[in-house]
């Protein structure tokens, strides 16, 4: 078995992609899943799409908690009216915490131009809650 680890994902777009017309593109069942550049439903199955998908691959926690940080620095245009851009140190050590445990860190945010920007840190290696799913960069 690989070492636990993390990969993170982010998807960008917008939020009329989200329902179109329903969720089914968003689920490992249909057909058009693997090539959707929507995120999933489920958070554990971004370790079902395509490897070239994965964003960052993180074995250590800190390291981890820097990308997620970087990435809300990364959209902080974005998010200014919505949501702090930069962590407190509670919430950087909470993210530490989290990917420690080997859970998922996710946040979703709606942007401007009716967008949805959502980040994402995934377990891999076992997923805690879907450990029949292999890593993408396997």
């Amino acid at each position: 078995m690989a070492r636990p680890h993390h990969h993170g994902y982010v998807w960008l777009g917008h939020g009329d992609v989200l329902v179109k017309p329903g969720d089914a593109h968003r689920r490992p069942g249909h057909p058009e899943f693997r090539s959707a550049q929507v995120m999933p439903l489920e958070c554990a199955d971004w370790l079902l799409k395509p490897a070239s998908r994965v964003e960052g691959t993180f074995r250590e926690a800190r390291e981890g908690a820097d990308w997620y940080a970087g990435q809300l620095a990364k959209y902080a245009e974005l998010l200014a009216a919505s949501y702090p851009v930069a962590l407190s140190r509670e919430q950087y050590e909470e993210i530490v915490r989290i990917l420690s445990a080997g859970e998922d860190r996710v946040g979703g945010w709606w942007v401007s131009g009716d967008r949805f920007l959502s980040l994402n840190l995934i377990a891999c290696s076992p997923h805690r809650v879907r450990p029949e799913h292999r890593c993408p960069l396997r």
